[in-house]
Parts: structure tokens; sequence; C-alpha cells
């Protein structure tokens, strides 16, 4: 328990001390979150009834599936993960603690917008506060087993870039966030499925604020909890100790089975 204690908040202060990790953890997040309650609730006053929630979703997705790769990928290429490796470390352990302590940041970042945007721009509280915290959690919990599933998948950081932005780009143009899944064209709205956002949006906004929604609000809560246990244990399978391992364990395409859920989620719900 105290390597445990100790190994967290290790993690915990590097995403404080790291400059890049700070960057995208809370400064990123947070100053977006700033800029959009000062002129998107200007421009569109009727934003403030879903920014609390899609702010929440940015923050954490920003945090999780942009921030958490890439360390993942640094600490392979500079060999870290060998010397964990002779010393017996799991693989289930170098990758839960960088995903515990990222997912506690963006649930600290998220805490703040949710606290305070009804206070300082108008937002709506949530009529259900125990389902709006237990829906955070579960979307803290997808987006970092993604984050995890790209960082073990990705040869360099370059990739990580690529593979993350897949994800972070649509969920801001079809995740529901600024535009509501409602006022989204029907041609549009399978692709949006395939998104954990959208999914997390619609539960805040059937559970959290007893709204009316697109999909069905079982059918994402299952959605989004099993991708991300899939995406978690994916990740333990494809664990890639020493980018010089050219006898890894399972295909980096097999990553790709996470879209599954999303995929029957689309065809079904659709």
């Amino acid at each position: 328990m105290n390597a445990f204690v100790q190994h967290f908040t290790y993690e915990f202060k590097t995403g404080l001390r790291n400059p890049s990790l700070l960057l995208i953890n809370y400064l990123f997040p947070l100053g977006f979150y700033a800029m959009m309650g000062l002129i998107m609730t200007a421009i569109n006053p009727l934003f403030t009834t879903s920014m609390v929630p899609a702010l929440v979703i940015f923050a954490i997705v920003a945090s999780t599936v942009l921030g958490l790769p890439s360390p993942l990928v640094e600490a392979r290429e500079a060999g870290v993960f060998r010397s964990y490796k002779i010393n017996s470390v799991p693989a289930i352990s170098i990758l839960a603690m960088p995903g515990l302590t990222t997912g506690f940041h963006a649930l600290i970042s998220a805490s703040i917008i949710a606290l305070t945007a009804p206070l300082l721009f108008g937002g709506d509280a949530p009529l259900h506060v125990g389902a709006f915290a237990v829906i955070t959690l579960l979307t803290a919990f997808t987006s970092a087993s993604l984050g995890m599933l790209i960082g073990v998948i990705s040869d360099s950081s370059r990739a990580t870039i690529l593979w993350s932005q897949l994800i972070f780009l649509p969920s801001m143009l079809l995740g529901g966030l600024m535009v509501p899944l409602d006022m989204l064209p029907d041609s549009v709205r399978p692709f949006s499925a395939l998104l954990p956002a959208s999914h997390a949006m619609e539960l805040f906004t059937g559970w959290a604020y007893g709204r009316e929604t697109v999909f069905n609000l079982p059918a994402s809560a299952a959605i989004l909890t099993s991708s991300g246990v899939l995406a978690l244990l994916l990740s333990i399978y494809l664990f890639n100790w020493d980018t010089r391992n050219q006898s890894r364990r399972g295909h980096p395409l097999m990553a790709l089975l996470v879209v599954v859920p999303y995929a029957i989620g689309a065809l079904l719900m659709v």
C-alpha cells in the first residue's frame, strides 16, 4: 500500500510540475472554459443549459485522450519500462498509475467547472447531483482507458497526436458539446453515436438534468462501460515493454475492437 501511495503521489506531482501536463490537464481546459463562458454565453444564451456537462466532458477528454498517451510512449522510448520489467512490475501497474493520476487531474478540472459555472456564467446546475457524479466518473474511466490504449499502440509521440485528434476533434464537433445532438442532421447522428462524448453528453442530459434525449440511455451507459473495460483489457494485452521488442503480443490493429460497442450502438440506436 505504501508503494502504491508513493507511486501515485509521484505521478500526481509530475502532472503539476511538468509544463506540458500542467497545460493539458488544467490550463487548456480551464482556459477554454473561461473563454466559452465569456463569449459563447453572450453569443448564444441557450448554451448555458448545456455548458456544465459539455465543458466537463471537454476537460476530461482533453486530459485523458490528449494528455495521457504521449508520456506512455516517451517512457517506453526512454527505456523506463525495461527497468520495471527487470524488477517484475506488472504491466497493469504501469498503465493503471498514469491512468489514475491523469483521471484524477481531469476530475479536479471538471469539479472546478461544475462548481463555478452556475455562479460565474449562469450555467444550469444538475438536478440530480449523484447521477452527475457517477456519469462523470464513468466518462473519466472510459476516456482514460482510451488514452492508455492510444499510448500502448502508438509507435511515436506523433502517432499519439494523430490517434488522439481522431477522437478529440469529432467529439467537439459532433459529440453534442457545442451543438445539441437533436439539432444535428439525421445523416450525421450515426457518426455521433461512434463517439464516447456523445453518449456521455446524452447521459448527462437525461439522467443528471431530466431532459429528453436522442439516444437510449441504458444503452449509452452500457456502451461507455463496455468500451472502457475493453480498452483497458486491450491496453494490458497489447502492452509492449520496449520499442526494440519485435515479438509483441497481438497486433496493434486489435485496438480497433474498442469501436465495436459504438458501431453496434450506431446500428441499433440511430
